[in-house]
């Protein structure tokens, strides 16, 4: 006899969405009065992105929107969450609202509640205008105030329709694979740029959630932070050191900063060759940690690491550990992703679990998880990304199971609605429950698609996963 289907159900009003980031999605980067952001300089350097790609086109969201809203209705989300572009709505970095810009997101916003979905914005994913580099970047204390300016104008025109507000994602990335690796734009190695614009970045964030509040105290206000657990290859003292290094400039730095109003004290020690921190000015950590309503989590794999030879690392992210150049890396065999990343959903329950013990009961969202792979089509063109629907099933669970013990987390963002543009990897890598043909424009629903409309569905995932269970219908 058969047993029931039986489903593991997430808490009532569990928030369901996708990710995107403008950049990476949107095109037409000279339409409508946007000028250049660091991205579009980037990209166009000869040797920074894969294949010579770059954002000019990507998915050419500008101009199909209504069609990506029609996809994300089919998946039965709740949420969208989506970047606005700062030098589409700003084109210089400072100075009035661009009508043409705004324009384009009221027409997104106004498309996406007449489909019953609830925006959910970022204010800063990395196209940082160029005018503002020009100055000096996140480095110069300047950009974060010009930041929380835009935060407010944009916030003034938009909050009457929008109630979630991210105002940052990710801003280890900007600061670390921007100004210390080179990966990322603006593309620069400058270890002691990195930690002022880490700090920066943290300040603008701060003054941007005081100037935001100051307008409606009803907005939905938080940030959303790239969390990595952090393990020792052994646990000889000095591969125990190198993790709690990796750990202070990747997770702590950032968390303690916002969630406790001050930097760790074993970092400053770590980054002293480097720098006295004298960026940080009275009243700074103040101003940073303002009361936040959510705390936005994006996990994708988690580091392990031993103490090394110091010697140059291909790994953009070791390159990045300003202050722990001499920490390597460490593979364990587990399965990958097409990034190389390895697949360890235990890290998902431990980084929530651990943000909800350490730091107290601040509301949690997965605001970013997925995978790439090589997502090859079928001879009737369809794509079944079984791995795809194995990554998030058990990434799924470990959220479960980190609600199960008590973490309060209220939602859950798959990474990404579309197949694009992946930074430094150009095109070569999809992440898209949708897939993209680039040549044509043409969007195809994968598998995991169809199969993640029935988690929102259901609110919960099978009890018994089973690979070969039939997907929901999706156009």
């Amino acid at each position: 006899m058969s047993q029931p289907d039986r489903t593991l159900g997430f808490p009532d009003g569990f928030v369901w969405g996708t990710a995107t980031a403008s950049y990476q999605i949107e095109g037409a980067v000279t339409a409508g009065g946007r000028a250049p952001s660091i991205w579009d300089t980037f990209s166009h350097k000869p040797g920074a992105v894969h294949n010579g790609d770059n954002g000019d086109v990507a998915d050419d969201h500008y101009h199909r929107y209504r069609e990506d809203v029609g996809l994300l209705a089919d998946l039965g989300v709740t949420h969208y969450r989506f970047s606005l572009a700062w030098p589409r709505l700003q084109p210089d970095g400072k100075g009035p609202i661009n009508t043409e810009g705004l324009d384009f997101y009221q027409r997104l916003v106004d498309e996406l509640l007449a489909h019953d979905i609830q925006p959910w914005v970022t204010l800063y994913h990395w196209d940082l205008p160029q005018t503002l580099e020009d100055a000096g970047g996140w480095p110069a204390r300047d950009t974060a105030q010009r930041f929380a300016d835009y935060a407010a104008m944009t916030h003034g025109k938009l909050h009457d329709r929008i109630r979630h507000w991210t105002t940052l994602n990710e801003p280890w990335c900007s600061a670390f694979l921007g100004y210390a690796a080179g990966a990322h734009a603006p593309g620069r190695t400058e270890p002691a740029a990195a930690l002022a614009a880490a700090h920066h970045l943290m300040f603008g964030h701060g003054l941007a959630v005081a100037a935001m509040r100051a307008q409606d105290g009803d907005s939905q206000l938080g940030i959303t932070v790239n969390l990595t657990p952090v393990s020792p290859a052994t646990e000889e003292p000095a591969d125990v050191d190198a993790a709690r290094r990796v750990d202070a400039v990747s997770n702590r730095l950032f968390l303690d900063a916002l969630l406790r109003g001050r930097y760790p004290a074993d970092l400053s020690a770590d980054v002293a060759m480097i720098s006295d921190f004298g960026f940080v000015q009275p009243g700074d950590e103040a101003v940073i940690a303002a009361p936040l309503d959510f705390l936005g989590v994006n996990y994708y794999f988690r580091e392990t690491v031993r103490f090394g030879t110091g010697a140059p690392s291909d790994n953009p992210h070791a390159r990045a550990w300003v202050g722990s150049t001499d920490v390597e890396p460490v593979r364990t065999g587990l399965p990958t992703t097409a990034m190389g990343w390895e697949i360890d959903p235990t890290g998902l329950y431990d980084v929530l679990s651990w943000v909800h013990r350490e730091y107290g009961p601040v509301p949690i969202y997965v605001t970013e998880n997925g995978a790439a792979f090589d997502d090859d089509a079928e001879a009737d063109g369809s794509i079944r990304d079984d791995d795809r629907i194995t990554f998030l099933d058990s990434h799924f669970r470990a959220t479960l199971r980190a609600i199960d013990d008590g973490a309060d987390i209220r939602g859950y963002f798959v990474w990404s609605l579309l197949d694009n543009f992946e930074w430094a990897y150009g095109y070569a890598k999809r992440f898209g429950l949708i897939h993209v043909d680039y040549a044509t424009q043409v969007r195809t629903p994968k598998a995991s698609a169809r199969w993640f409309a029935e988690v929102t569905r259901r609110n919960g995932v099978p009890h018994v996963f089973r690979q070969n269970d039939a997907p929901a219908d999706i156009r």
